[in-house]
């Protein structure tokens, strides 16, 4: 394995949930990073925590990223990360901030980062299909990212991969393939403002 850890970056409902699925399917070294959440609503895939306790790990030079986003604050931390290293799993985080890749890219892991996009449309269908109540603020939220990735000065991202334009199965395919240093034939795209259109 090349990699020591996977960074999914997208906007709501491209596919970061359904590529962890399909890729814990391609073998059992893949495992999702649940990130803390301070705040309410849906704990699928996170690790609760009070906004105090979060605060203490913070001042303890434990968290990563944290970021607020729908009334919640959301932390990535660096025991349970070194949590899945040891245990020689491959931690697959879930980020939508430019400012997460970079500061995961600071550790001294080798980060198979990878940017997954859909249109907006087709966002606010799959949110639609699986009965968001906040679909407006997550659609909101895609503008953001989409505006965050064209500010950046640098493109992180290994790879790029339309998830409205390739199966689960095949894209998980694509990945799994990258982090074992094979090839599949699947050329990236180079043209960042292309990839993110609609």
């Amino acid at each position: 394995m090349l990699y020591d850890g996977l960074i999914l970056y997208g906007p709501p409902a491209s596919g970061k949930d359904t590529l962890t699925v399909a890729l814990t399917e391609c073998g059992p070294m893949y495992a999702r990073f649940e990130r803390l959440k301070a705040g309410t609503g849906n704990m699928i895939g996170y690790r609760p925590i009070t906004p105090a306790e979060l605060d203490q790990l913070d001042a303890q030079g434990q968290i990563l990223f944290r970021n607020d986003r729908y009334g919640n604050t959301y932390a990535i931390d660096l025991p349970t990360l070194s949590d899945h290293i040891a245990l020689g799993q491959i931690p697959i985080v879930h980020v939508g901030q430019v400012a997460a890749v970079a500061a995961l890219l600071e550790q001294r892991l080798r980060w198979l980062t990878v940017l997954l996009w859909c249109t907006r449309q087709v966002s606010a269908q799959r949110l639609r299909n699986r009965g968001a109540a906040d679909v407006e603020a997550r659609l909101t939220a895609w503008d953001e990212t989409r505006a965050d990735l064209l500010a950046s000065p640098c493109d992180y991202f290994v790879l790029k991969l339309r998830t409205d334009e390739l199966s689960p199965v095949w894209a998980a395919h694509v990945i799994d393939a990258k982090a074992h240093g094979t090839d599949t034939g699947y050329i990236v795209p180079s043209d960042l403002a292309e990839i993110i259109r609609g």
